[in-house]
């Protein structure tokens, strides 16, 4: 199996316990907050949802200058417009690495704002970081989740709400 082979595989696996994470999200949550300093429910989730496409963004090019990035993040409010996003993302983040090259992988890749670095790497460690955000921030959502008392779903195995745990 190659490295891309590899990485199309777990996004496919990770995709459906993210998928079981972004439905439980009830549409009049999506303003509350954890705490002053963390994101809102609704921009950790659109993060989440957002993600794939960074497997694209990385094969397509050889770096992100924040400081010359418009981006503007989407605005989401409900469950049904935040899991169209997800979808979305994730057909194309799966495109992406099957019309990739393996090749391609140890190409080099910068993350910055302005002069600041913050990563310089091959892309195959940009994409291994892209994968890790949306079980990082997934990890995230499940606390939120958990502070609301709405039950989390089994993630590599049952979690506490299982009913047979």
């Amino acid at each position: 199996m190659t490295i891309l082979q590899s990485m199309a595989q777990e996004l496919e696996k990770e995709a459906v316990t993210t998928r079981k994470m972004l439905e439980r999200i009830p549409d009049d949550k999506y303003e509350w907050q954890p705490h002053e300093k963390s994101m809102q429910l609704g921009r950790l989730a659109t993060h989440i949802a957002e993600l794939p496409s960074w497997l694209g963004m990385t094969l397509k090019t050889n770096e992100v200058d924040f400081s010359a990035n418009d981006y503007v993040p989407t605005i989401i409010s409900n469950k049904k417009d935040l899991l169209e996003l997800w979808e979305k993302n994730l057909a194309d983040g799966k495109v992406q690495l099957v019309n990739a090259k393996e090749e391609q992988l140890e190409e080099p890749w910068i993350l910055r704002n302005g002069k600041d670095i913050y990563i310089n790497a091959p892309k195959r460690d940009m994409l291994r970081i892209a994968l890790s955000q949306i079980i990082h921030h997934r990890a995230q959502l499940g606390v939120y989740l958990r502070l609301l008392n709405i039950p989390i779903p089994g993630s590599y195995g049952p979690s506490a709400d299982d009913p047979n745990f």
